[in-house]
């Protein structure tokens, strides 16, 4: 006999509070209360081995959509900024993910890791289909709640899905990189996207003494947790988080349209490093921020580097000695990483938690350790 949805939902925040997610009380009923299937209708799984990657529409309705909503996983809600899972008609369909309903684990951490207490006034950015924001509604009251979404279609749909679910916190359609267009002073900041740096408008928006937690990306797409205390208007510090936390890069800073890759001769030499260091999660992030204008493509001893801007290439290859490695273009990209890498390395190779983030007038730096350790400049 099937669960209901309420028997599955009870199951997942059972689940949850056993992994130690759940800790407090307030949040345990919020997870209890709110109805996930509300705010996925249908959803997209991506088909195992499909290369480049194929997507099935699961619909609301069908055998094990129920089920699968209350998995404790990511549900793609669209594709390429426009498909839906019921605008497909074949039985699969290829794309790149551009909305989704967060693993719901995740969602709480998050939300437990920001602080958000009774009281708190709260700036969402990425309304997504509003789950979260559900469950920031149920906690801090609609009243303490703003959410920005920047695509009309998913804002609407998410609008929906909280009415159905009884909250109405404030929503607004537009560039959340900008922040609340009426500005305001907010005692915390939670992204549920992520960005190349954070974007000035949040430095105002949050009070000094509030806290901004925003994952930082690029286009390589490696991502990090920071946890930030704004210190004074348009300045903040602070650290980067444990675990291996993703979202999808805010649109605004995606990387730009570009041509298919031809890869170029160059100038060849040894790799100072082994080349599979950048498949480790902190070690790739490392090479973003030494190359943060550079996608990475490859694996293993076989990496792409390729910044559009430039025209700046690097690819390595294994070889008899250990690797080599061909660059070309005014950007010597393997340089820059090698650097940051031998600097992460020399440090034992520790976690992004290890490293921490200073935002101010001058800019917004990436330290190692400590202030005075080694650093890289985010891409303003």
């Amino acid at each position: 006999m099937s669960r209901t949805a309420t028997e599955l939902r009870a199951v997942l925040v059972d689940r949850l509070t056993e992994d130690g997610i759940l800790t407090e009380a307030e949040w345990s009923a919020a997870a209890r209360a709110v109805s996930r299937e509300l705010f996925t209708g249908s959803y997209f799984l991506p088909v195992a081995g499909s290369f480049p990657t194929a997507y099935r529409p699961v619909r609301a309705g069908e055998p094990g959509w129920l089920e699968g909503v209350y998995t404790d996983e990511t549900l793609i809600t669209q594709l390429d900024g426009r498909t839906s899972p019921d605008d497909v008609t074949g039985r699969t369909v290829p794309g790149s993910p551009s909305s989704s309903s967060t693993l719901p684990s995740l969602v709480l951490r998050m939300w437990r890791q920001l602080g958000a207490e009774a009281g708190h006034r709260v700036l969402e950015i990425g309304t997504g289909t509003g789950y979260s924001t559900a469950l920031g509604a149920h906690r801090l009251g609609d009243a303490n709640l703003t959410s920005v979404e920047y695509d009309p279609t998913v804002g609407r749909a998410a609008a929906t899905a909280l009415n159905a679910a009884g909250f109405s916190p404030r929503l607004i359609i537009g560039d959340a990189l900008r922040g609340d267009p009426d500005g305001g002073q907010y005692d915390r900041l939670i992204a549920t996207c992520s960005v190349r740096y954070i974007p000035l408008p949040w430095l105002h928006q949050v009070r000094p003494g509030g806290k901004i937690l925003v994952t930082l990306s690029g286009w390589s797409y490696a991502n990090a947790l920071a946890l930030l205390d704004v210190t004074s208007p348009g300045e903040a510090t602070g650290r980067f988080l444990p675990g291996c936390t993703s979202f999808m890069i805010a649109r605004p800073h995606d990387r730009p349209p570009r041509p298919t890759l031809a890869l170029l001769p160059g100038e060849e030499r040894p790799s100072r490093i082994d080349p599979a260091k950048l498949d480790d999660w902190t070690g790739g992030w490392v090479a973003q921020l030494a190359a943060p204008s550079a996608e990475r493509m490859g694996a293993g001893a076989e990496q792409i580097l390729w910044d559009v801007s430039t025209g700046s290439q690097a690819r390595t290859a294994p070889d008899t000695k250990g690797w080599s490695v061909v660059q070309r273009g005014p950007v010597r990209l393997w340089d820059r990483v090698e650097r940051a890498m031998r600097l992460w390395q020399d440090a034992g190779e520790p976690h992004q938690q290890e490293f921490g983030i200073t935002v101010s007038a001058a800019g917004q730096r990436v330290w190692l350790g400590t202030h005075d350790g080694p650093s890289w400049d985010l891409p303003i």
